[in-house]
Formats: structure tokens, C-alpha cells, sequence
């Protein structure tokens, strides 16, 4: 059952009945992985857990599956939400993939004045999270929002939970150290442009009561390394690293 491909299915799993697959999920199973009728998968819906499924062949090129048994209870993840400045395509595709990988719940893309993107598609972005997911033995599927202005993402954003923004300008203290000792259970944490926060945005983020200025250390970091850093740090010192189960011995290989 460890070699069995493991992908997500948005809809409710219940014991004996099919789940329709879409056609590029049928395509994966049937034509790269080279599966066929009755063949075991995994499949998981970010709501009923992991489940072991068979593969139903409706065509050639069409399948469904038939979930058999729960193997996994589901597990929820840290509310913990990333809002960072969209980067060139690649660069963003990166961010997203990785805050996935590290147990963002959320994902907010905003857009401030030295912001390099002028757009981002979250359907495309969605489906980046989604085989982050299915890859990474996670059981849910963090949203990816629409983009926003930075002071509307400020202004939407509750009151009484702290939001950590990495000040690349200094007079900081190291994220580390502000995290250390905190019993926090929702925040986010704020990534800015390659080229920084303007003096307005520093401004406006200083003066918000919720706003935690933090910093990653003496180096100036390229935005998605200090993504990866800060989320890094929060999942090491609050997140859910620290008394994570190991996976079944059927899943590590």
C-alpha cells in the first residue's frame, strides 16, 4: 500500500461509494501510472481523512474510485495564514508550494507598491497546493485567496490575532526570540516585495496594535527564502513539528 498513488478528491468518502475522478486525475492513474480496474490508491478530501480506495475503469480514458476503509483520521492543521507579494510566476509557484508543505492553512497574496506581479490567477495556484498535498502526506488543502491591496488585507484582518511582519528594515527583534515562550493559536505572517515594504506601508504596519515587527536575521533575504524561514521558525516553535506522529510504517515505505 505504500506505492500506491495517493490524490485528492473533493467530495464526501464514504465506505463502498465511487467517487468521480476529473479527467486529468484519470489521465495520472490510468495513462502515466499505467493503473487499471481494481488497482489500490489513496485518496483524502481534507475533511474524512485518508482512505485506502480501488480503482473503477469506466473507459480508456475515464475512472472513478471506490473508497474501501478509513487508514488515517483526519488532522487539522495550525491556523496560521501566509500573506506575501507576489513574486514572477516561478518564484510565486515556490512560496506556494512551500507554505504548503510547511501547514499554512491560508494563503494571501497581497499587492503593495513595489510588488513585481500585477496578477495572480488562485485557481492555478489552488492546483499547486493541491499536489503539494497530495505529495506530502497532508491531509487538507490550504486555501489560496484572491489578491488584494495590502491595507484592504490589513483592514479585513482580526484585531486579536497577531500578525508577524518581517521588517527587513530593522529595529526588530529576531523572530525567534518573539515567538519563544507564546501560546498563540491563530496569526499570519507577512512576507513583503523584493524590493521591501514602502516608508507609507512600514508606516501603516508599525502603528496597527496587532502588527509584530520581526526580523530573520543580519542578512537581507530574497522574499521566498524568507518565507520558507519564517514559516520554518513558526512550525518549529509553535506549529505542529514538535509532537507530530510518526506516519504509519505502511505509508513511510
Amino acid at each position: 500500500m505504500s506505492s500506491a498513488p495517493r490524490i485528492y478528491v473533493p467530495v464526501r468518502l464514504q465506505p463502498g461509494k465511487p467517487a468521480p475522478l476529473d479527467a486529468n486525475q484519470s489521465k495520472y492513474l490510468l495513462r502515466v501510472m499505467r493503473l487499471s480496474d481494481g488497482d489500490p490508491v489513496r485518496v483524502f478530501n481534507g475533511q474524512d481523512g485518508e482512505w485506502r480506495a480501488i480503482i473503477i475503469q469506466d473507459s480508456a480514458k475515464k475512472a472513478s474510485i471506490r473508497p474501501v476503509e478509513q487508514t488515517r483520521d483526519q488532522i487539522a492543521t495550525p491556523d496560521l495564514t501566509l500573506l506575501f507579494a507576489p513574486l514572477k510566476k516561478t518564484r510565486t509557484d515556490f512560496v506556494v508550494e512551500k507554505a504548503c508543505e510547511l501547514g499554512v492553512q491560508r494563503i494571501q497574496p497581497v499587492m503593495t507598491e513595489f510588488t513585481q506581479s500585477s496578477r495572480v490567477r488562485s485557481d492555478r495556484l489552488q492546483a499547486v497546493v493541491i499536489e503539494a498535498a497530495e505529495q506530502t502526506e497532508r491531509m487538507d488543502i490550504p486555501v489560496v485567496e484572491d489578491d488584494m491591496p495590502l491595507l484592504k488585507a490589513l483592514n479585513a484582518w482580526p484585531t486579536d490575532r497577531p500578525l508577524f511582519y518581517c521588517d527587513e528594515a530593522g529595529g526588530a527583534k529576531p523572530m525567534q526570540e518573539t515567538l519563544s515562550g507564546r501560546a498563540i493559536e491563530a496569526a499570519g505572517i507577512l512576507i513583503g516585495p523584493e524590493g521591501g515594504f514602502s516608508a507609507a506601508e512600514r508606516g501603516r504596519l508599525r502603528g496597527l496594535p496587532f502588527v509584530v515587527p520581526v526580523t530573520l536575521g543580519p542578512r537581507i533575504l530574497r522574499a521566498e527564502t524568507a518565507a520558507v524561514a519564517a514559516l520554518t521558525l513558526w512550525q518549529s516553535l509553535l506549529g505542529d513539528w514538535r509532537d507530530h506522529p510518526y506516519l504509519p510504517e505502511t505509508q513511510n515505505g
